[in-house]
């Protein structure tokens, strides 16, 4: 698939098999960055290799410190004790936000200076919660050229935290996790974080919270609201677990589960399940609410068809703040539902590597689908019958954004082939993404 400009899948009948997961981007970014702050050698096993863990170990040796890939996708991180060597640095973050926003916060720590750049989509993507958030406790942090956006400039600058951090949680998780991360490197009391309004996709936070665990660090949680972080006991504040194991990536395996409820199954994913610390796995619960046959054990999922009567799946109402990531593949299951399915409280799509609402609303009408949109979430309901579906010749536009490659490859079991624009984009996540496909669908 490298290079094509497009590819043409489908129609397609049956899904069956399983797949090994590749390992979740938001533990392995997360591991990546904790790994490097530790005092030891920290290998991690299972490591995502695409582009946004990619950006972030390439930082990582920007930034002095050895990152060592291994086969059979080990990476082996020296790490620096909180300091990092090198003291001056202008980074490429390309349009990773799990890279951009722990790291900044992290780089605010350092006393040093550094600039954060990025794609241009990175440029539009907000950061000001977080720069704000870092502020008030000393950080100087200077924006380039959009107020509230990267690129931004880290100057050298005495942290202090004389009061209760505040930062707000109703635009990205990401800026909450970056402050619970690296605020413990300058901790001589103990720090409490409270967050402003709502905090959207909480289990984002459990995995931050559960990983700085492993690596020394227990938060203490009083309330929905507020994160105390304990005071430092040492100059060496994290230490490393030696090996750490990175589970498949739940919102990958969105879209096999949904193959399977759409292509008969059974589809097994492999290296998530009940002991999962990722919340987009409530995925399946949501396709069970539609009607599919869901069956999971500790480190695997698998769906099997539909057990309503007439062998459809129904549309539903759902609250998507715990699965936002997960919620596009939903979007397109609809489009195999009988009545319509309402996705709520997605605001967060506005912000990704694309307007996901807006992406998702423009490409559902080209296959024909019935597509209202609002702020903060969309209603799909299916074609009216086969003769209603659309099989556009400029194909489905991916915006750079490997979900809407990844989602859009489903519709491709419609009555039509389906070609998709840019599908090298999955590199993002899930490089392998159309190969692993293949070998289940017929």
């Amino acid at each position: 698939m490298s290079g094509l400009p497009d590819i043409t899948i489908g129609p397609l009948k049956r899904a069956q098999g399983s797949i090994v997961l590749p390992g979740s981007k938001s533990i392995s970014n997360r591991a990546l960055l904790l790994a490097a702050l530790s005092t030891g050698t920290t290998t991690l096993k299972n490591l995502l290799d695409a582009d946004d863990t990619q950006v972030m170990r390439n930082a990582l040796r920007q930034l002095g410190l050895s990152v060592t890939d291994k086969a059979d996708k080990v990476c082996v991180v020296e790490g620096c004790g909180g300091k990092f060597p090198v003291r001056d640095a202008d980074l490429f973050m390309g349009n990773a936000g799990t890279a951009i926003r722990p790291l900044t916060a992290a780089l605010a720590m350092q006393g040093g200076q550094y600039r954060l750049s990025g794609v241009a989509r990175m440029h539009e993507r907000p950061i000001r919660d977080l720069v704000d958030g870092l502020r008030q406790v000393g950080a100087k942090i200077e924006y380039e050229m959009q107020e509230g956006y990267p690129p931004i400039k880290i100057l050298a600058s005495d942290i202090q935290i004389k009061d209760v951090v505040k930062v707000r949680g109703d635009v990205s998780s990401q800026f909450l996790t970056a402050l619970l991360m690296a605020l413990p490197l300058v901790a001589n009391e103990p720090v409490r974080i409270e967050v402003i309004g709502e905090l959207i996709s909480r289990p984002y936070i459990d995995i931050t919270l559960k990983l700085m665990a492993r690596f020394g660090i227990n938060v203490d949680c009083p309330d929905t609201q507020s994160f105390l972080i304990p005071a430092k006991t040492s100059d060496a504040v994290y230490k490393s677990p030696g090996q750490l194991s990175v589970e498949g990536d739940a919102s990958s395996a969105s879209y096999f589960l949904a193959l399977g409820a759409i292509g008969v199954g059974p589809v097994r994913v492999l290296g998530v399940g009940n002991n999962s610390i990722q919340g987009d796995v409530a995925f399946a619960d949501a396709l069970g609410l539609m009607g599919a046959n869901i069956s999971a054990g500790e480190d695997w999922i698998e769906v099997s068809g539909v057990k309503n009567a007439n062998g459809k799946l129904n549309g539903i109402t759902i609250d998507c703040t715990e699965i936002p990531d997960a919620a596009m593949t939903l979007a397109v299951v609809a489009l195999f539902a009988e009545g319509p399915t309402r996705l709520n409280n997605i605001a967060s799509w506005r912000i990704k590597e694309t307007d996901r609402i807006a992406a998702m609303a423009k490409e559902l009408k080209k296959v024909g689908a019935i597509v209202e949109e609002g702020a903060d979430y969309i209603v799909v309901q299916a074609p009216a019958s086969n003769n209603d579906w659309s099989s556009p010749s400029s194909g489905i536009d991916t915006y750079d954004d490997h979900r809407m490659a990844m989602c859009f490859s489903l519709a491709a079991f419609g009555p039509n082939a389906l070609k998709i624009n840019d599908p090298n984009c999955v590199a993002k996540t899930f490089p392998t993404y159309f190969a692993e496909f293949a070998k289940v669908v017929s």
